[in-house]
């Protein structure tokens, strides 16, 4: 499902962020920031139609073009159409891409892990980010005829951690999440495409609760330095500087939003 609104303040000079899993959490609280910044958006939701709608009007009073696409990114020949139709969205230019969809897997210790489910992991964590970056790369690419962008990965402090007893496949997804932006960051720095990561600690998202443990950023909030998990719109401003001018030098880098922890 495509869904479209093009107000006033639209301009095809704007910069036009695609976002993945851009409905809810802290893919919701990136494109509310963007959008106040000047992006035009493309945002992929899965389900929840009506969340998506929510804050796709929330971006369209802020002055951004918003385009809506449904997906399930799981689904690794549906997220090969992602970047074709939301450059088709954005009249031909896409500029910024957020790999942000992303899921935990259920909470618990690595002997309990079904394999089915770190597949279901991978897929959604890794190869649909492959998928999605390769594609804007090559849109992107001044080798490929492009005008340059920039391409930021939502890791997390797991990748670094392990999480053991919680979700080491997950850990490891993000891990893997790492070296794509820094390969890619390294491969097409010359190129005009900046690739880096924002890695949140344990943040206020539905992501927990999916995993069956609603309540971990307060169980979780006494190891943390703050005191206590982040909020979606701390994660945002790290995104937002990242594809901003100001971060014209930056390639490669992985900037860790985590209360210390």
């Amino acid at each position: 499902m495509t869904t479209d609104a093009t107000p006033a303040r639209s301009s095809s000079e704007k910069p036009t962020t695609l976002i993945t899993g851009g409905s809810r959490g802290i893919g919701a609280a990136i494109a509310e920031r963007l959008a106040a910044q000047g992006h035009d958006l493309v945002l992929t939701y899965r389900n929840r139609l009506d969340e998506a709608e929510q804050v796709a009007e929330t971006c369209r009073a802020l002055g951004a073009r918003v385009t809506l696409l449904q997906v399930d990114l799981a689904d690794l020949a549906a997220a090969s159409r992602v970047v074709p139709d939301a450059i088709t969205a954005a009249g031909g230019r896409l500029t910024g891409l957020v790999n942000n969809a992303g899921i935990t897997g259920r909470i618990g210790g690595f002997l309990d892990a079904p394999l089915e489910e770190t597949e279901h992991v991978f897929a959604l964590n890794v190869f649909a980010p492959i998928v999605l970056t390769r594609a804007a790369i090559r849109h992107m690419s001044t080798a490929h005829g492009g005008a340059g962008g920039a391409i930021v990965n939502i890791s997390s402090g797991a990748a670094t951690s392990g999480a053991a007893h919680t979700y080491i496949p997950y850990a490891m997804s993000k891990a893997a999440l790492d070296a794509l932006t820094l390969g890619a960051a390294r491969e097409f720095a010359a190129e005009g495409v900046r690739v880096n990561t924002v890695s949140p600690g344990t943040t206020f998202t539905e992501i927990h609760a999916d995993a069956g443990r609603p309540n971990a950023p307060e169980e979780r909030a006494s190891r943390i330095p703050f005191g206590r998990a982040g909020y979606p719109h701390e994660i945002a401003g790290a995104v937002a500087y990242l594809l901003s001018p100001e971060a014209s030098y930056t390639t490669g880098a992985s900037i860790r939003v985590s209360g210390g922890s």
